[in-house]
């Protein structure tokens, strides 16, 4: 049988790929200089200096400080980053408002504090974290300070934004009957949006979590200490099996950081 929207579907996918067509040369992808004989013969020689791993004592021991710290840097950055998003949220979210459930005398202050809120949240994460990264590894100096600030920063803008869209997507009926019964609003908050937005809340955070790990690799390469500090000094070195053993090791971070995530929605579910 012929399907009836088959002709629909080809021409959406011919416009696509004609809306996608100048993009693609614009950023020069050519697929076909992978397949390239003297490309591949390059790309071969750099990935054999991979192998063997670097498994010597002493870099382990480094390669576990780093470790350490990488860890450290994402959960410190994390931590301020949900220091700074919770009230942002809170302020930003309209399901709070009391003027929502009818005529109220607080309607512009609310709205006037909510615009401000939303353009800092805006401001925080426009710009990248290894962008804040480069300004505070000047403001510090080298060393993790600089990434925690960096991911505490951009991903407090993150994490506000989103916080913000799922307690106003949820289910606000219990908050409403709360606010129209008399409750503040954070007793509305606490009673009757958080239960119901907690397990999307745990998800996000522990999914960003997981980037601000990746995150905190990538700094690494601006002075901003972990993982990716070693992997930058390994690379200038030339040592590609240090390369390949610190690519494994954050695969394992990766794989931690899902399984976290996993026991944390057993528990909050």
């Amino acid at each position: 049988m012929r399907d009836p929207a088959a002709l629909p579907r080809l021409a959406l996918t011919a416009v696509i790929v004609l809306l996608l067509w100048p993009g693609f040369k614009l950023t020069e992808f050519d697929p076909g200089v992978l397949f390239d004989p003297r490309n591949r013969e390059v790309m071969g020689k750099f990935l054999g200096t991979f192998f063997p791993l670097a498994l010597s004592a002493d870099f382990l021991r480094l390669l576990l400080k780093s470790t350490l710290e990488t860890l450290a840097i994402a959960t410190a950055g994390m931590t301020i980053a949900m220091t700074m998003a919770f009230p942002f949220s809170l302020m930003v979210t309209r399901s709070l408002s009391v003027s929502r459930i009818g005529p109220g005398n607080d309607a512009w202050s609310g709205r006037w504090l909510r615009v401000p809120a939303r353009f800092a949240l805006m401001f925080f994460r426009s710009i990248p974290e290894i962008v804040w990264a480069l300004v505070f590894v000047r403001a510090v100096g080298l060393g993790p300070a600089a990434g925690v600030l960096a991911i505490g920063i951009t991903y407090g803008g993150m994490l506000g934004k989103v916080y913000s869209e799922i307690f106003e997507s949820g289910d606000t009926r219990p908050t409403v009957t709360l606010l129209e019964s008399g409750s503040g609003r954070l007793a509305a908050f606490a009673y009757g949006m958080l239960p119901v937005a907690l397990p999307e809340l745990v998800s996000y955070t522990v999914y960003r979590w997981e980037c601000a790990v990746r995150a905190s690799v990538i700094m690494g390469v601006v002075g901003a200490g972990g993982l990716g500090q070693q992997m930058e000094l390994s690379m200038r070195m030339l040592s590609g099996g240090e390369v390949s053993t610190i690519l494994i090791v954050f695969l394992l971070l990766v794989m931690l950081a899902d399984t976290v995530s996993a026991l944390l929605r057993k528990v909050t579910a």
